[in-house]
């Protein structure tokens, strides 16, 4: 018999539903609620990516850092049983803890192979990302709700025999926040996923961080080029959100590959049209070491048993096939209206995408 008693969370009045606040209010497996961090160094030398997710209805609460340095990436994995309190966000060496919400947060991870201690201190406030939904068919397979914020980063990376202090000045820190329903693996896609192929997908997902402001960049398309989700949107501490009509990005990608290597994206309206101009520093495909589909070796959500731990190096020089068919995160240092800005250039393309010119699985830049 299922254990009903309160949780810690329930004595907060947060609750949505008639539930406690152990049980999500859907009983889809695929529920998730999640977070992951960027901190990247603004000459492109480090890339860490840390992540944790819990899985409510699947019973599980896993973890992941990854660190690219070099051609070298390093990568902790963790999983666990999920426990009753949602407010301990660790497992394994993986932590993290909100000191202050939407303000400032600690991450530490306490391993021999990768360990940071960093405090990561809001500058902008955090903004609502589109309503994210996805269907195969009839079926719902994603919904997402979802923020995203930047800011600066202070403390220590230690892999190997490196070690990187990380100032608020010379570092950038932006994180997303989400939860709804995502899939997870362990579901046969059955009849539909038959019916209804995926053809293609292309995403742009970049969030950066300037001096006085925050951009927020987002396009989803298929195969033929109609777009399921769009924003571009200038904050400023003080003033009203400003959105910035319908992005348009032209990629140049490596030679023989979906690669790229610098994009231009043309914002703004009529009146004041506006370029924001990309360029690739050192890269981090999210099926190396992060768990992100379609890796191979762990993927969020799945269950390995209690306490477990992984860890890994990866050559990045070695090819990487799995990784040509997920989503890469570039940091990236961004030009816009006279001013420098650092953050990530996140981009999956895979499949056909009729207006980049790729029209299979197969194909790829001339």
């Amino acid at each position: 018999m299922a254990d009903d008693r309160p949780v810690p969370l329930d004595e907060y009045p947060v609750h949505q539903v008639p539930l406690s606040m152990k049980h999500v209010a859907t009983g889809d497996r695929n529920a998730y609620d999640r977070c992951i961090f960027h901190v990247l160094d603004h000459e492109g030398r480090a890339l860490l990516i840390v992540g944790l997710g819990v899985y409510p209805n699947v019973g599980v609460i896993d973890a992941y850092a990854t660190l690219r340095t070099g051609d070298t990436l390093h990568a902790v994995r963790a999983s666990d049983a999920l426990g009753d309190d949602r407010m301990h966000l660790a497992v394994g060496p993986l932590r993290i803890e909100v000191e202050d919400p939407l303000h400032r947060l600690r991450l530490r991870c306490d391993d021999n192979s990768l360990s940071y201690d960093l405090t990561w201190a809001a500058e902008f406030p955090a903004l609502w990302e589109p309503h994210h939904v996805q269907y195969r068919g009839d079926r719902l397979t994603l919904e997402g709700r979802r923020f995203v914020q930047a800011g600066g980063v202070e403390g220590v990376i230690r892999a190997g025999d490196e070690e990187f202090r990380v100032t608020a000045d010379g570092w950038t820190g932006t994180r997303d926040r989400s939860w709804g329903v995502r899939p997870i693996p362990g579901e046969e896609g059955g009849r539909l996923a038959g019916d209804h192929p995926t053809e293609g997908f292309h995403w742009i997902w970049c969030p950066v961080r300037f001096e006085d402001r925050f951009l927020m960049v987002i396009v989803q398309e298929d195969a033929d080029g109609h777009r399921t989700l769009n924003e571009a949107t200038v904050v400023r501490p003080g003033h009203r959100d400003r959105q910035l009509g319908w992005p348009q990005a032209e990629i140049t990608y490596h030679s023989g590959t979906r690669h790229p290597e610098r994009a231009l994206i043309h914002l703004g309206d009529a009146r004041k049209p506006q370029e924001l101009e990309v360029e690739i520093m050192t890269s981090s495909p999210l099926a190396i070491g992060a768990g992100y589909p379609p890796a191979d070796d762990w993927q969020h959500g799945t269950w390995r048993g209690r306490e477990w731990l992984d860890r890994r190096t990866y050559d990045l020089t070695r090819p990487a096939p799995l990784a040509a068919y997920g989503v890469t995160d570039h940091a990236a240092r961004f030009r816009l209206d006279g001013q420098v800005g650092h953050g990530i250039f996140e981009h999956g393309s895979f499949g056909r995408h009729d207006p980049s010119g790729f029209t299979g699985f197969d194909s790829v830049a001339p």
